[in-house]
């Protein structure tokens, strides 16, 4: 198959581990269409949208010149990015559970305007190329799939003019050893930036003033992984086999079908729902960006 990016598989640290986890998880939420709607569905929670809201703070503070990056309060553009997500758009179902997850997103900025760390130094504007704010490029284009993603920080390092892959944590999770998503992040920057990836650091935002170093792993070794993984989801696809015998991944979206979630809003490609917090699986935590 030529390679074409409207037909396409588009792969990202998030759709990969949705179907590690569950390939049911991986249909719902990434091929399957509403027949009344045309539209793909997605889950809103409190977990996401807190880090939706911290990540757009932090994100948007990279086009800004180190020097100015905090010399307006953090928290009133926390304020405007949590108008986004306020009330059930973003699965908040009462106002003191609202209020709980905003504290803890300013908790998380605070520590970073103590703590700024990376946030003080020069940083790469990362370049992408889709309507959509994704760095991509095409994995294999004899299997015509593309590897994209957003990667959350490029810390400058002016000594070996090379870059630090720094990405935010904002759940109570920590990431797993055996995640693919350093991997898929040095691959995306490698072939979509010019500088070398020499560093990458998680900064878990709820409990560490300080980045936690991770060692890069191998570049080839990391696109061999992923694209092993990719063609395993491209013959599920292909065959329309995406099996579950019911899981904590796939069950929220389940629901969704069921009718037991309420749609809370929609655009042009996402309908998109919500349910009470206390309804949904502690797995659902994970999911937090």
């Amino acid at each position: 198959m030529a390679a074409d990016k409207r037909t396409a598989i588009w792969l990202s640290h998030s759709s990969t581990s949705d179907f590690l986890k569950c390939p049911r998880c991986y249909y719902l939420k990434n091929v399957y269409k509403d027949p009344k709607t045309g539209k793909k569905i997605k889950l809103v929670a409190p977990s996401l949208s807190l880090g939706q809201a911290v990540h757009e703070v932090l994100e948007g503070l990279s086009t800004l010149r180190a020097e100015d990056r905090f010399k307006e309060p953090v928290f009133d553009r926390y304020d405007l990015a949590w108008k986004k997500i306020s009330g059930k758009m973003g699965g908040f179902f009462d106002e003191d559970n609202e209020q709980f997850y905003k504290l803890r997103g300013r908790e998380m900025l605070t520590r970073v305007v103590k703590n700024p760390g990376p946030l003080k130094n020069l940083a790469i504007k990362v370049k992408t190329d889709s309507s959509f704010g994704l760095l991509y490029y095409f994995l294999s284009e004899e299997d015509n799939v593309i590897l994209c993603g957003k990667v959350d920080w490029l810390e400058y390092l002016p000594e070996t003019d090379s870059v630090c892959i720094l990405d935010f944590k904002t759940g109570k999770h920590f990431e797993d050893p055996d995640s693919l998503q350093l991997p898929i992040y040095h691959l995306l920057v490698k072939n979509t930036q010019q500088r070398v990836v020499s560093k990458a650091c998680y900064w878990y935002l709820e409990s560490s003033d300080t980045q936690e170093e991770k060692v890069l792993p191998n570049i080839d070794e990391s696109k061999t992984l992923v694209l092993k993984l990719a063609k395993d989801i491209k013959l599920a696809r292909t065959l329309e086999k995406f099996h579950c015998d019911g899981c904590e991944y796939c069950q929220p979206y389940e629901d969704i079908l069921s009718g037991k979630a309420e749609k809370v809003e929609a655009d042009g490609r996402y309908d998109y729902y919500a349910e009470a917090a206390s309804n949904l699986p502690d797995a659902f935590e994970s999911e937090i960006l």
